[in-house]
């Protein structure tokens, strides 16, 4: 099962950006929630400030912001700790 750990953060490419703008927008408030992924989704963060903890290990977390590419893998399941109100390009696979 994967972790927090295989959660891939990144600066996108130019490529990376220009598909994103095809994709559907995802928005959220400060919040607190559970999620487990059953695809594979890809997105890309347009506004806010967010921290995604591992479920089974929530001490081991990772954080993204405005900017960041991020993959999260099929079968992940965590807490979303959303600290700034997030907006998102997203695609699952």
């Amino acid at each position: 099962m994967p972790t927090i750990k295989n959660v891939l953060v990144t600066k996108p490419s130019a490529a990376q950006s220009a598909e994103c703008r095809n994709w559907p927008i995802w928005t959220c408030g400060v919040s607190q929630f559970e999620w487990e992924y059953t695809q594979t989704e890809k997105c890309l963060i347009l506004e806010g400030k967010v921290r995604v903890h591992d479920l089974v290990d929530p001490k081991q977390s990772v954080s993204f912001a405005v900017g960041d590419y991020v993959v999260f893998p099929d079968g992940l399941k965590c807490v979303w700790e959303v600290i700034e109100p997030v907006k998102k390009h997203y695609d699952f696979e």
